[in-house]
C-alpha cells in the first residue's frame, strides 16, 4: 500500500480519467472523497467499486465554479475523513471548438472558469486544510501545443494550468508538493464528444505506441506523483501522450 490512511479528493470523480483515479487511489489505501456535477451515476458506481474492495468513499455533487459548493466538499470530507492529503483537480472541458473570430466572451470567460479558476478555488480551499501532501493538476497537451482547431480558449485555460502548477510548487513547499499531468489523446468521452474518429485513427497510425492512452496510464501517474514514489518531483509537467509530442 502506497497511500495507507491518507484522505483524497477528486474533483470529476464520476467518469472517465476521473473515475479510474479514485478507484486506482482507494485501491492504494487512501480514502477517497469524490466531486461530480452532473454524473451521478458514475459517482454512485465508483463509490460501489471502491467499498467493494474494501475501501472508503463519499461522492458529492457540486459546481466547483462556486465557491459555496467547494467549501462545502472540503468541509465534507474532512468532517467524514479528518483531513485531506491529495487533491486531484481533474474537472474541466473544452465545452465547444470555437474559433476566436467566432468566440463570444461569455465562452471563453465560460471554458477559464471551468478549467482555471475551479482549480484555483479548490485548490486555495484544500491547502487551508493541509499541512503536508500533495497537489496534482490535469493539464493538458493542449497546454503546450495550443490544441486542434477551436481550441484556444481551452489551451490557453490549460496552459494557465502548468504555470500555476510551477508557481504553486514554489509557494507551497517543500511540505506540500505540486505537479501536473499534460494527457494526450486518451480515450474518454472527452474525444468521444469533440474529436472526429479520423483524427483518432490518424493518431493511432502516427504515435509511436500505436495506440491511443487509457485512463489507467493516466491514473497510474496521477499515483505516482501522489505518493512518495515521487518525493523528488514538484512543479513539473508530465506529457501523457504515447511519444506524439516531446517537450
Amino acid at each position: 500500500m502506497k497511500l495507507p490512511g491518507k484522505t483524497a479528493i477528486v474533483t470529476g470523480g464520476g467518469r472517465d480519467i476521473g473515475r479510474a483515479v479514485a478507484i486506482k487511489l482507494a485501491s492504494e489505501g487512501a480514502n477517497v472523497a469524490i466531486n461530480y456535477f452532473s454524473s451521478s451515476n458514475g459517482a454512485e458506481e465508483t463509490v460501489a467499486a471502491i467499498e467493494a474492495n474494501g475501501g472508503k468513499a463519499i461522492a458529492l455533487q457540486g459546481d466547483l465554479n462556486k465557491k459555496a459548493d467547494v467549501d462545502a466538499l472540503v468541509f465534507r470530507t474532512v468532517e467524514t475523513f479528518g483531513g485531506v492529503d491529495i487533491l486531484v483537480n481533474n474537472a474541466g472541458g473544452l465545452i465547444a471548438r470555437k474559433t476566436i473570430a467566432e468566440m463570444s466572451v461569455e465562452h471563453w470567460d465560460a471554458v477559464m472558469t471551468l478549467n482555471l479558476t475551479s482549480t484555483f478555488l479548490m485548490t486555495q480551499a484544500c491547502l487551508s486544510r493541509m499541512t503536508s501532501g500533495t497537489i496534482v493538476n490535469l493539464a493538458s497537451q493542449a497546454g503546450r501545443d495550443g490544441g486542434g482547431p477551436g481550441a484556444v480558449a481551452y489551451a490557453t485555460a490549460k496552459g494557465a494550468v502548468m504555470t500555476m502548477t510551477r508557481g504553486l510548487a514554489k509557494e507551497v513547499g517543500p511540505d506540500i508538493r505540486v505537479n501536473a499531468l499534460c494527457p494526450g489523446m486518451i480515450d474518454t468521452d472527452f474525444h468521444n464528444i469533440h474529436t472526429p474518429d479520423a483524427g483518432r485513427r490518424g493518431f493511432e497510425a502516427n504515435a509511436p505506441l500505436k495506440r491511443q492512452g487509457h485512463v489507467d496510464d493516466a491514473a497510474n501517474l496521477v499515483l505516482f506523483l501522489a505518493c512518495e514514489d515521487s518525493a523528488f518531483i514538484t512543479g513539473a509537467n508530465i506529457d501523457l501522450n504515447g511519444g506524439m509530442l516531446f517537450s
